[in-house]
């Protein structure tokens, strides 16, 4: 069924925030309020072509009102109650509704636009119409005005009067043209690139940069849109820009000076705590609630059920039920922020599935004509002919559009892994172009998203010896290499593998040592996934990632505590052993970390002490205050975290009644003198000490 005009339905989109400001004007202030509000009109930067000749005579006739207000102004003492005062109180608000409407299409989408042009040209008429009745009953006759200013409201008048809806013909005829370029795609049919050309050079969009700006303002006019108005017009109408950005204009990023203001801006960026996962600490994508109430991101919440917790990691309470239930207002508020703050945001729900989970046929097929295209470029083929080599400038473009796409949505990921993308990307990994070799594995990192490319990702051969290189010896990338490999080690029959990727495994460990900040905490994170596999863990031990852990605990000390638990539940006593010297360290983190940090401390210590034996609660013990501390979380914690403040409890007061303070699970042992007694102490030996090297 071919499209038409009237699937873009005359929908309205949702007025900026200051249209719904009431116009405070009072008897004193009206005309003022007036001459501003027509010098702001007047001022407008008519950007768009289309409907330029109807917002041009609404700016032409608020000129001639501006002298007329002047000449008020000048003359008349205005009575809250007269004729007058009521006229010219209605004349701003429609002179502000005005304003309004020609803000919104002048800086809106220019497609969007095109496709209402109906609705905009008739909200114009209206406008124009109330204003009309307005200057019939203005009491003209009853004012002391010179004649040109009479001649002036006389004149308004009638052009307000005679004034009707225009929509230019070639207007008309350039919808059309759209509508049955959507329409060709949604069949199959790649567009006609001259054709698209002269669509393009109609509505003034000539280069990659205009393409992004335009992309920009249809997403922008998604969120605008109402829950209950469909977003499939819009979402056909991002298809057909991006590819056509891809085919017109070629494969582009952006400009070095737009990359170090959003770096800048990100770094400088404070994110609300209510935004923030409780798990991951970072700003949540897909905000979801669990049985207990509490709301988490989807991402880190089913990493912690995947890896075996029945419990909500905030309260400790049991979950009844393992269903995620989405968190669609604070999602709304999320996506507002991010706006605000222009920080993109993945919106799948606005441009992948739609309508109760319905695709969107044209915009879904324009994705897999712009990813064909991208791809073809990558392999050195292009309109049929063989080995057309890129530059590496130009293969850095190809691939940024590939991580930009890999983005936004999760058919197209899907698209980007079905055109065969991920051993082509591979070969990126090792470039010694830093900006390719982090778009390459951006890319990877973006399709690793869905649950279906994780496994196509770690089939692929050399895709982790190249995201380990990147680990090791990236320039830029090592942070999303991590994160990489945290996606990946979401799904538990992956851990394994990449557990025992040495470099992997080495990549992490170093790069949680040394790197910066975020880049620290993204490997943080994909050690603790990789913890949740046993034999990975005496790899993690043997790197040294204890002893990291504990280090990091004065700066993050959520993590740090978190992967400490982790690595000494399953890493046995060698773990507990290297462990040992973060013991005051975890006292502090019991003191005076957060909630979820002191019940991971707790617990810790209570591991420790049960496998390590009374040398390790004796360490405990000399932490300055430790009763009092285990006294209040008791008092004061979450439930998991009372219930291990109880057990440590329990441990120091049969260790100062001189009976084991452990199960003594294998540590060599000495003899020493406590409370008077003769106790059994597990104390590191050199020989424990030694295995542990090796």
């Amino acid at each position: 069924m071919a499209l038409s005009p009237e699937t873009f339905t005359t929908r309205k989109r949702r007025p900026r925030g200051s249209s719904f400001t009431s116009p405070k004007v009072n008897d004193l202030n009206v005309l003022s309020s007036l001459l501003q509000l027509t010098d702001q009109i007047c001022s407008l930067n008519l950007t768009a072509t289309l409907l330029n000749r109807v917002s041009s005579s609404t700016i032409r006739k608020t000129q001639l009102l501006g002298v007329v207000f002047e000449e008020l102004f000048r003359v008349s003492n205005l009575n809250s109650d007269s004729v007058l005062f009521l006229c010219l109180e209605e004349m701003y608000i429609v002179l502000h509704k005005l304003k309004t409407l020609i803000q919104d299409f002048s800086n809106g989408s220019k497609f969007n636009l095109l496709m209402q042009i109906d609705t905009v040209a008739e909200s114009f008429h209206r406008l124009t119409g109330e204003l009309s009745t307005l200057l019939d009953v203005f009491p003209l006759q009853d004012l002391d005005l010179n004649d040109d200013v009479r001649e002036l409201v006389l004149l308004v008048r009638k052009q307000c009067s005679e004034a009707k809806a225009f929509i230019g013909a070639e207007h008309v005829s350039l919808r059309n043209d759209v509508v049955l370029v959507l329409d060709r795609i949604k069949n199959e049919i790649v567009p006609d690139q001259a054709h698209l050309a002269s669509i393009f050079e109609k509505l003034e969009i000539r280069d990659a940069s205009s393409c992004r700006a335009e992309i920009e303002s249809l997403e922008e006019e998604i969120h605008n849109r109402c829950e209950e108005q469909p977003k499939t017009d819009l979402v056909a109408l991002i298809g057909l820009v991006r590819f056509a950005k891809c085919v017109l204009y070629g494969a582009s990023t952006p400009s070095q000076k737009t990359v170090t203001l959003r770096r800048n801006q990100s770094s400088e960026l404070a994110i609300p705590a209510d935004y923030r996962c409780p798990i991951s600490l970072e700003l949540m994508r897909d905000p979801v609630v669990v049985a207990t109430g509490q709301t988490y991101d989807r991402v880190s919440i089913k990493l912690w059920m995947d890896s075996g917790h029945n419990t909500c990691p905030k309260t400790g309470q049991t979950l009844s039920h393992s269903d995620l239930i989405p968190n669609r207002v604070l999602r709304n508020m999320i996506t507002a922020w991010c706006r605000e703050q222009r920080i993109p945001f993945e919106a799948e729900t606005d441009t992948g599935k739609l309508n109760g989970g319905v695709t969107n046929k044209a915009a879904l097929e324009a994705t897999r004509m712009t990813v064909s295209f991208l791809i073809n470029k990558l392999k050195g083929r292009e309109n049929d002919n063989v080995n057309v080599p890129l530059s590496v400038e130009d293969t850095n473009g190809v691939v940024y559009e590939l991580r930009v796409l890999a983005k936004t949505d999760s058919d197209s990921r899907a698209c980007i892994a079905e055109a065969g993308a991920i051993p082509v990307l591979v070969r990126f990994l090792n470039a010694e172009n830093p900006s390719l070799q982090v778009n390459a594995v951006t890319t990877i990192l973006n399709m690793s998203i869905l649950e279906a490319n994780k496994t196509k990702i770690m089939e692929t051969d050399g895709a982790l010896n190249g995201i380990a290189e990147v680990l090791i010896s990236g320039a830029h990338a090592k942070a999303n290499a991590a994160a990489t490999v945290f996606s990946l080690s979401g799904v538990a029959a992956h851990r394994k593998k990449l557990g025992r990727k040495t470099r992997v495994v080495s990549g992490l460990v170093g790069l949680a040592k040394s790197g910066p900040e975020g880049a620290r905490r993204d490997a943080l994170a994909a050690i603790l996934n990789l913890a949740a596999d046993r034999e990975t863990v005496a790899r993690l031990v043997e790197g040294g990632v204890v002893g990291i852990a504990a280090e990091v605990m004065a700066a993050m000390p959520e993590e740090g505590v978190t992967i400490l638990e982790a690595v000494v539940k399953r890493g046995g006593l060698v773990a507990v052993a290297a462990a040992y010297a973060g013991i005051k360290r975890l006292g502090a983190v019991l003191r005076e970390g957060s909630e979820r940090a002191r019940e991971s401390a707790a617990a810790t210590l209570v591991t420790m002490c049960r496998k390590g034996g009374s040398e390790v609660v004796a360490e405990m013990a000399a932490v300055p205050g430790v009763e009092r501390i285990i006294w209040e979380l008791m008092a004061v914690g979450s439930v998991r975290g009372r219930r291990k403040a109880a057990t440590l409890l329990r441990i120091l007061r049969r260790w100062a009644a001189g009976l084991d303070g452990g199960e003594n699970e294998g540590f060599p042992t000495t003899t020493t003198m406590v409370a008077s007694s003769t106790t059994t102490v597990v104390v590191p030996t050199t020989t424990t000490t030694t295995s542990l090297a090796q």
